[in-house]
């Protein structure tokens, strides 16, 4: 449940990826937002974010893992931390929203940052944060339902990897 914060302690955050609950299917959760097993293929909106990768940067990642990005200090963190099998959502209002929203100021305060946030959940819990310093990636959710109302060809991995150059920081590697 904690694995995001475990591989990407908060001293270690660049980048800042904010997904909404963990995937409700057995055995495709992982404790890092958006990713897959290893090994496995990606499926729904990983699917469209690593083509969207690939757009934009030229990138292919051939599996769903993301584990490389939290070790290069991407927090791939979900607003919720647990949902009930087969029930996406389930856990929605449970409190969990309250205790991401302390780890993101925290990881705010601790200086310049990029936070993409795509769809209006992650936009919602990250108003409140500071713009100063920071670099805020905001589109569509990269589900099926609303890739095409903003994701497609938002160029997010350019825009936080110029960003990070600007910063003196190094570059993420998107296919690790």
């Amino acid at each position: 449940m904690f694995r995001a914060l475990d591989l990407t302690p908060r001293a270690a955050v660049r980048v800042v990826i904010l997904g909404q609950d963990p995937y409700p299917t057995p055995g495709r959760a992982t404790g890092l937002a958006f990713s897959f097993p290893p090994g496995a293929a990606p499926k729904d909106s990983l699917r469209n974010m690593l083509t969207e990768l690939q757009a934009d940067l030229g990138v292919v990642k051939p599996d769903g893992d993301l584990t490389g990005w939290a070790r290069q200090g991407v927090l791939l963190l979900n607003a919720v931390l647990t949902v009930p099998l087969g029930q996406a959502h389930g856990h929605k209002g449970w409190g969990w929203e309250r205790l991401v929203q302390q780890v993101l100021q925290a990881t705010a305060a601790d200086g310049p940052r990029a936070f993409v946030l795509w769809g209006n959940p992650a936009q919602k819990l990250c108003a409140k944060l500071p713009r100063d310093g920071h670099l805020f990636v905001q589109s569509a959710h990269p589900s099926p339902l609303s890739v095409y109302r903003g994701f497609t060809g938002s160029r997010p991995y350019s825009q936080v990897n110029r960003w990070l150059a600007a910063q003196g920081q190094p570059e993420i590697d998107w296919a690790a």
